[in-house]
């Protein structure tokens, strides 16, 4: 199988792959965060590395030339449904829930999420969270059609993860169940990953700090009420992990 990734689907892929005994390979794009593609090596897969704008069809000729199934990171029914397990043990673990807040990269683990919890309590927002420097979705949802922003633009946020522009697929689960979007900067992203680092002892990267960053710094923005934040993605390099547990 192969797949195209800053890291973290391709490191859920190379797990998988090698519980399987399959070969795997993931494309990921250059500036991903070293200690994402050593961790995608250390389980077996085969890396390589392109431009960010070549990763998906570098992973299309890889299949076809070897015969490969191409796994995507979001675009993808089958991806979306496993990322609402999410929505899932949300609604199961706290029912008192009100507010969902999710980061949204390349809309699909915000996709899935948002259609389970709401197919199991319609009355919970769902509210959508991305860097300002990758808004690409509050673009998108505000235009109702996909609004691409250029990579040079994504590229300027902390937050690897979330640098993917949306799919037709992920804005059109993401227009009918989301009920807002806020962005948030990369001072408060890096606000938020730090106080989860010191006071949570969380071990988080900038993308999954993002839905803290919105409840710290935009709660004027979101409904009221029980909060659950996503926080999505571990894997943050060592010296950053350090600087933040000083701040």
């Amino acid at each position: 199988m192969v797949t195209h990734s800053s890291g973290n689907h391709g490191q859920a892929l190379a797990y998988a792959a090698r519980a399987a005994g399959a070969p795997c390979t993931v494309v990921i794009p250059e500036g991903a965060p070293a200690i994402k593609i050593d961790q995608v090596r250390a389980l077996g897969a085969t890396v390589v590395i392109v431009p960010p704008a070549e990763r998906l069809t570098e992973a299309r000729r890889i299949a076809e030339a070897a015969g490969l199934t191409l796994i995507p990171p979001f675009d993808d029914r089958s991806i979306i449904a496993g990322q609402g397990t999410v929505g899932l043990e949300i609604v199961e673990q706290a029912p008192d829930v009100d507010v969902v807040l999710v980061p949204v990269g390349g809309g699909g683990l915000a996709s899935g999420t948002a259609a389970a919890v709401k197919a199991l309590a319609p009355h919970v927002a769902v509210i959508g969270v991305e860097p300002e420097y990758a808004a690409d979705a509050r673009d998108s949802l505000a235009a109702g059609e996909v609004v691409v922003w250029d990579l040079a633009d994504t590229y300027r946020t902390s937050a690897d993860g979330l640098r993917t522009n949306l799919s037709e697929l992920t804005l059109a689960h993401l227009g009918r169940y989301l009920d807002g979007i806020v962005t948030v900067t990369e001072d408060e992203i890096r606000a938020a990953n730090a106080r989860l680092v010191r006071d949570a002892r969380l071990v988080v990267e900038p993308s999954g700090a993002v839905t803290t960053a919105a409840r710290m710094f935009r709660a004027g923005e979101l409904p009221g009420g029980r909060t659950v934040a996503v926080v999505s993605g571990g894997n943050i390099d060592p010296a950053l992990l350090a600087t933040l547990a000083t701040l």
